[in-house]
Order: structure tokens, then sequence, then C-alpha cells
């Protein structure tokens, strides 16, 4: 898969990653299903801000965690907007990057230990894309348990058809 595969990729995506991050209701924010879940805001804010994030990674050999939680957010509006920045930020990242560079290998470390090792084709496809698709699907889960209308993400939803 070529770059411009990849960015076009992330761009469809983004746009069905908003829909869903604009459902989310401001006034439950601090809500979580699970005392070990993350909040509804500070999971809406992960998916809306990592992307942009995890895009600089490749842009090197190696990355270090620190292991800081996504920010909370205070509004819907903060997510979007982070949301928007990180699509736009995303973009530009990959497009510094060549198809011959996604063969190079990454090493992301945390605690003086190598906590992943993988080319960086991988790199983009399993935590920078796979990654998000996976907490998008649990936004949706959380969304449907707080009987927020859940929009449709690759078909119908039981809210909503766009067929």
């Amino acid at each position: 898969m070529s770059i411009a595969e990849l960015i076009q990729e992330c761009e469809r995506k983004a746009a069905t990653t908003r829909r869903v991050l604009e459902r989310v209701p401001t006034d439950k924010l601090t809500w979580a299903p699970h005392a070990k879940s993350m909040s509804l805001g500070r999971l809406a804010m992960h998916i809306a801000a990592a992307p942009g994030f995890i895009s600089t990674w490749p842009l090197t050999d190696t990355f270090e965690f620190s292991g800081d939680p996504a920010p909370l957010p205070s509004s819907t509006d903060e997510i979007l907007a982070a949301h928007d920045q990180g699509t736009s930020a995303t973009k530009a990242n990959l497009a510094r990057l060549s198809d011959a560079q996604l063969g190079d290998m990454w090493t992301a470390t945390g605690g003086g230990k190598t906590q992943m090792k993988m080319p960086k084709a991988a790199l983009v496809r399993a935590v920078l894309m796979n990654h998000i698709y996976h907490h998008r699907g649990q936004l949706t889960v959380y969304l449907r348990l707080l009987d927020v209308p859940v929009p449709s993400v690759y078909g119908p939803s039981a809210d909503e058809n766009p067929f």
C-alpha cells in the first residue's frame, strides 16, 4: 500500500469518525460504563487527538512512551476541533513519508524496554488506523448505552440507514 492510499483511507475514515464524535453529548463527558473504563469525554478526545499525535511517530525511527492520558475535554466542540486539527496533521505528517520509508523499522520503548517494533507501514495501519477504528467502535457502544442515536459507520445502524 502506498502513502497516497493510506492518506486517502485516513480522509475517508476521518469523515465517519467525525459523524460519531458529533453525537457525543457535552453533558455526559464524565460518564463511564464501568469503573475501569475511560470516561466518554476521555475516550472521545483520545479518538479525536490521537491520530495527529501518532502520525508523528513514523517520521522518526523510535518513540518513548510517557504514559500520559488523553486530556479531558470540556465540550463536544472541543473534541470536534481536536479531531479536525488531528485530521489535518495526520495528512500532512503522512505526506512527509515516502513509499520506501514504509518498509523502515520503527521501535517504541517505555520503562526502559522495547514495547513495539514493526515496519512503519504496520505502525500506520495497526497503531494509527486500526487502533482508532477499535476505539470508534467502543464509542458507539457508549453512545448506545446512553441512548444516543448511533450514526451509520459501515452500513445501517439501528438508528440510521444511509440507503
